[in-house]
């Protein structure tokens, strides 16, 4: 069986375009039926269907290919494991060009600088964000509008998300919202997981 090149490309908002990944994967060789998608998810979430999907699409002697590193992931860690299960697999990965090879100790040494400074821009942008918002907050400015779900449908609309179940689209239709309120109450959730495990992260330290 010939060898296949498998793209993966992903957006952290579900407003945000994909096309550019797109056309730069097909530049690189991968054809556009074989390219992997994940809209408005982060790269810190390592469970992402179009990941498992571009994942379980590789076979010994393939290839994945992303534009840069940070669209894979977003933590040293789970760059490590996704850059492991490949190899298990016999498979390669390529990102914008340049073939990750586990074997060579400069090329490891940059993949692993390349893993930190995109776990380092995450949590910098975490960090802007609460800051950002507790200077809001305490100048009376982040009042906001008045939310479109109670509490209890907010906590339903993400146990349906997460699930699996439906996608956002399919809930917004459901509930009669935007796509953006799913979005946005599916970004409040992964905020308030964020704190709760920078909290006991802290009260272990």
């Amino acid at each position: 069986m010939s060898s296949i090149k498998v793209g993966y490309a992903r957006v952290s908002t579900a407003d945000q375009d994909v096309q550019a990944q797109q056309e730069a994967l097909v530049t690189l060789g991968v054809s556009s039926d074989r390219i992997y998608i994940d809209h408005g998810l982060t790269g810190t979430n390592r469970d992402r269907p179009g990941l498992r999907e571009a994942m379980a699409a590789c076979r010994s002697g393939d290839t994945l290919v992303v534009t840069k590193l940070d669209r894979l992931a977003r933590s040293l860690p789970d760059a490590r494991d996704i850059a492991d299960e490949l190899t298990s697999k016999g498979a390669a990965l390529d990102i914008g060009g340049s073939r990750y090879d586990p074997t060579d100790p400069v090329g490891k040494l940059l993949f692993n600088v390349l893993s930190m400074v995109a776990e380092f821009e995450a949590d910098l942008v975490r960090t802007r964000t609460r800051e950002g918002m507790a200077i809001a907050r305490a100048k009376g400015r982040l009042r906001g509008r008045k939310p479109k779900l109670s509490p209890a449908q907010e906590r339903h609309l993400v146990g349906l998300v997460e699930a699996g179940e439906h996608t956002q689209v399919e809930v917004a239709e459901l509930m009669g919202i935007s796509r953006a309120t799913v979005h946005r109450a599916m970004q409040r959730a992964k905020m308030r997981r964020d704190l709760a495990s920078d909290s006991a992260n802290s009260n272990e330290n």
